[in-house]
């Protein structure tokens, strides 16, 4: 998540900025949607299968409106393998989440990932949480029509970690839940950093409040992170941690940065997976 990044820009336009200014600066500055490709994933994205979800939004902003979002399908080759929706970042599209895609398909998931709104190949429009929450539901509400007889897992990244677990509230059907550098809010995001001082929670718009909701999730719940995450600093994984009720497991991945969690541990994704959710064998 790079709105730390992005907090000095983000803090001008709360400051000088209207309503709706304010609201759509953190919209843009938060997610940075991008049409790009990454160039160093994209080659990952070979050979997966393209999904495309239509839908007709219920979101204020696009009452009415046809939604099609574009995602990625990589199947195992067993039909009684379990299905992982794979909830992605910030700033750049779901073909730069390949490599993650295929980490967990190595763990034995048959994995879907998807674009919200204004990221890659679906429909244009600046996200905001509650709209990539609507097309997080949509994914999976796909994914209980195409594998109705699997056990499905939802499972997140950074900012999609955070949508992930607004998303399990929401639902009731999933075996469990995988956050991955995640983060209780985006205030404590801020309060976090070098600018926490300032008092500017009353402008934010978009709370990604995932600390308030994961204590409603009703099955397992497993957050990952690394522990040298100059990102989202670990302590923040851990408090959502400490709020999620059992079921739950906190993994902290050593030597690993936001990014690479998933490489720097694997071996321990394998463990936590075999002794926490019954998936896969002992290691």
């Amino acid at each position: 998540m790079r709105l730390t990044r992005a907090l000095p820009v983000l803090l001008a336009g709360l400051l000088l900025g209207g309503c709706a200014i304010v609201d759509y600066e953190q919209r843009r500055w938060i997610f940075m949607p991008t049409k790009q490709v990454q160039p160093r994933a994209a080659a990952a994205a070979l050979g997966m299968q393209d999904v495309w979800i239509d839908y007709v939004s219920a979101h204020p902003e696009h009452t009415g409106a046809a939604v099609r979002l574009h995602g990625l399908w990589l199947p195992q080759a067993e039909a009684a393998a379990p299905v992982l929706l794979f909830l992605h970042g910030t700033r750049w599209d779901v073909r730069a989440s390949a490599p993650r895609m295929r980490q967990w398909h190595a763990l034995g998931f048959s994995v879907l990932g998807v674009d919200y709104r204004g990221f890659g190949r679906s429909s244009d429009a600046l996200p905001s949480e509650t709209m990539a929450i609507e097309d997080a539901r949509e994914a999976w509400a796909w994914l209980n029509r195409t594998q109705p007889q699997s056990r499905r897992y939802i499972a997140g990244h950074s900012l999609g970690a955070v949508i992930a677990v607004q998303l399990a509230q929401q639902v009731s059907d999933e075996r469990g839940v995988i956050a991955e550098g995640a983060f209780t809010s985006v205030v404590d995001v801020l309060n976090s950093t070098r600018w926490g001082w300032l008092p500017i929670q009353w402008m934010i718009t978009q709370h990604f409040d995932a600390g308030s909701r994961i204590a409603q999730i009703g099955s397992p719940v497993l957050v990952i992170h690394g522990a040298d995450d100059t990102m989202v600093s670990p302590r923040l994984g851990r408090a959502l941690y400490e709020r999620a009720v059992e079921p739950k497991r906190f993994l902290l991945v050593e030597g690993a940065v936001h990014e690479d969690t998933d490489v720097v541990g694997h071996r321990h994704y394998r463990e936590a997976l075999h002794e926490f959710f019954g998936l896969g064998r002992s290691p």
